[in-house]
């Protein structure tokens, strides 16, 4: 088994130690993780400058690649040829606080998964809400405890798994549960300001998101201590709305010369 891990947070996140350090016990890993934080960055793909990847080494010394790209281009690279073992398996994490609801779309941590989904590898992402009283074992094992089933079982082409860890001991922790996505409450709010010469800039701010801990939800069954597990596919299409466009009258008019 060869496992690429990477991030959203760094090469320098501790998250992303824990996780790699974990998964050793299942296979060979690579980390291939950005140079800086990359948080709510989404899915990015970057065309526009060439991408610079460097060797360095983790915190505990086990040697790792860093580059300037963003999490989704460290997996791109590594399958493209930067890594030159084929990959089977690509976890990426672990993030220091959940993504949950429409959080996948704004993840780094998420959509570095969906970009394994892409090249029809199975992705894993891993969350928790980081306290330094617990740190990021308890995630680290049930990550690892996920990639062992994944490993053995294989995930659905173009399906990437997100889990989120409770931030709480694992004997605290009551067992994982298959989720869907809840709903997400965003709570942002424009700041305005003003630069030295009376231009306005602007930052968006505002409280933390919280969520509807709905039965069955990702953020429900966080709310009673235990692993969300949510299958994510890629295809987006709404099937059930398909069905009822078909009736709108749609229709091309005009004189096309």
């Amino acid at each position: 088994m060869h496992i690429l891990v990477t991030n959203d947070d760094g090469i320098a996140a501790p998250g992303l130690q824990a996780l790699a350090a974990a998964l050793r016990e299942l296979g060979e890993v690579t980390v291939l993780a950005p140079e800086r934080n990359w948080s709510v960055s989404g899915h990015v793909k970057t065309l526009h400058r060439p991408l610079r990847v460097h060797a360095t080494a983790l915190a505990d010394g086990s040697p790792a690649l860093t580059t300037d790209g963003a999490p989704s281009d460290c997996v791109a690279l590594a399958f493209l040829g930067v890594v030159e073992r084929s990959i089977d398996m690509v976890v990426s994490g672990i993030n220091p606080h959940h993504n949950l609801g429409h959080d996948v779309t704004y993840s780094g941590t998420v959509t570095a998964a969906m970009e394994a989904a892409i090249w029809r590898i199975p992705g894993i992402a891993v969350s928790t809400e980081y306290g330094a009283e617990i740190g990021y074992a308890p995630a680290a094992e049930l990550g690892l405890q996920v990639a062992r089933q994944v490993a053995a079982r294989g995930l659905p082409t173009y399906t990437v798994l997100n889990i989120n860890v409770p931030a709480a001991p694992l004997e605290q922790i009551k067992g994982f549960k298959i989720t869907r996505q809840g709903m997400r409450v965003y709570q942002d709010e424009l700041v305005r300001r003003e630069d030295p010469q009376g231009e306005p800039y602007y930052w968006i701010g505002g409280d933390p998101p919280s969520g509807i801990a709905e039965s069955g939800t990702d953020i429900g069954v966080l709310a009673e201590n235990w692993v969300s597990v949510t299958p994510l596919q890629l295809d987006l299409t709404s099937y059930s709305f398909m069905e009822k466009m078909r009736d709108w009258e749609l229709e091309v008019t005009g004189d096309s010369g």
